[in-house]
């Protein structure tokens, strides 16, 4: 197995280490040690900074795979599935909100499924790279409680969730217009 690839892998095996120190709490609802969130927010933002690498580094070498090709995608929707659904646990995300990244998620992997039965690869667009940074900034400062912005009082998470939820509708609607033609048949 490549670089690439075990990167991926290795995104995908953190996810339930970031989810734990995010969501594992002592009795009465009680962090477990300081700064237990913040751990979980490093771990978040590591993970998600390898899938810029993983992708760099297989163009690079030239050991771009089809099983990479298979994983990136699946590795990021988990990791920010992941994460929008342990905020949403926590309060700090709308479940609606979440619902719409998810669900956006689930409808251009089924896409992507149904014109690679045609043999055609749908390479992510710029608006989908777009998305994807979005949604890693908005829940990194979701996460960092809006740092080092809220010591100025600058709330940036939230205000960049919806900026991300834009990029993923609009993103996912010109996933349906590449694909419309191959839903016809």
């Amino acid at each position: 197995m490549n670089l690439p690839n075990r990167l991926t892998i290795a995104r995908i095996f953190l996810i339930p280490v970031f989810m734990a120190f995010l969501l594992l709490q002592a009795p009465k609802g009680h962090i477990l040690f300081p700064h237990q969130d913040l751990v979980a927010a490093a771990i978040f933002i590591l993970a998600a900074a390898t899938d810029g690498l993983d992708g760099y580094i297989a163009r690079k070498r030239h050991q771009v795979t089809k099983l990479g090709k298979f994983m990136d995608p699946l590795a990021d929707k988990l990791l920010v599935s992941a994460a929008l659904i342990s905020l949403v646990e926590l309060g700090s995300v709308p479940a609606w909100v979440a619902w719409t990244i998810i669900g956006r998620e689930f409808a251009v992997t089924g896409l992507r499924a149904i014109v690679a039965t045609e043999g055609v690869v749908i390479s992510a667009s710029k608006l989908g790279k777009i998305k994807t940074v979005t949604q890693v900034v908005a829940i990194s400062a979701i996460l960092l409680h809006d740092w080092p912005f809220n010591l100025i009082g600058i709330p940036i998470g939230q205000p960049v969730l919806y900026v991300a939820l834009f990029f993923t509708i609009i993103s996912g609607l010109d996933y349906i217009l590449k694909t419309r033609r191959y839903l016809r048949k």
